[in-house]
């Protein structure tokens, strides 16, 4: 098998992981989170003991397979290679790739376990974990801004193979680059991981909140890396 092979055979993996984990967030975000809001405790508990589990096992592993297979593909592309257009948009793009594949496994996950021994337990006739609410907001405003990440995530993943954002290439920019839009980015995951209101936290709070603090995300980003390599 020839290298062009082995690389078209993690990109296509890289998608198929790629659209089980994207597709479940999506899932979880605009489908299940309204519908549990809506519903009446006793089935939004069984749902939370049957479907939430198996759910999120084909989310947390479609996760590991994206970045198993993404990370495989960019170290085999980029070795050898001079630092390139290609290059600002696959790290920028797969730098909120990997936060959001943290977020899943050491928030989301951990804390959504939490919240599924929970409804076990209450189900059973345990008293609730008072720990449980505080959980599932945690997870929350993790998932959500995983839903804000992979808009601008997508388009730079996109953009690395059909549209060359950086036209030149100089040091001083890339370490431009690295400091603001790396800076916007750890900022953006900081308030996923510190406190579970504020203003910051209320365009988390809704559909279309986050739909539009990720294309506010997105605009902000190419803006300034166009800028900084023109």
């Amino acid at each position: 098998m020839g290298m062009a092979a082995v690389l078209m055979l993690l990109r296509w993996a890289h998608f198929l992981f790629g659209i089980t984990w994207i597709g479940l967030l999506y899932y979880f975000n605009f489908v299940q989170t309204p519908f549990f809001a809506e519903t009446d405790p006793p089935v939004r508990s069984g749902a939370q003991q049957k479907l939430l589990p198996r759910a999120l096992w084909w989310f947390r592993w479609g996760a590991m397979g994206t970045i198993i297979a993404g990370l495989g593909y960019f170290f085999i592309w980029q070795s050898g290679r001079a630092f390139q257009s290609w290059h600002v948009a696959i790290i920028t793009g797969g730098t909120m790739g990997i936060l959001m594949w943290a977020n899943v496994w050491f928030v989301i996950w951990p804390k959504q376990k939490i919240v599924i021994a929970n409804a076990i337990a209450v189900a059973g006739g345990a008293p609730a974990n008072p720990a449980a609410a505080g959980a599932g907001r945690r997870a929350s405003i993790a998932s959500r801004t995983n839903v804000l990440f992979s808009i601008p995530m997508l388009f730079f993943m996109g953009a690395a193979s059909h549209y060359p954002l950086a036209q030149v290439i100089t040091q001083n920019a890339i370490w431009e680059w690295i400091i603001i839009v790396g800076g916007i980015i750890a900022l953006v995951e900081l308030n996923a991981l510190v406190g579970t209101q504020g203003a910051t936290k209320k365009p988390l709070d809704s559909i279309s909140g986050v739909i539009w603090a990720g294309f506010i995300l997105w605009i902000v980003l190419t803006a300034i890396i166009m800028m900084l390599f023109s």
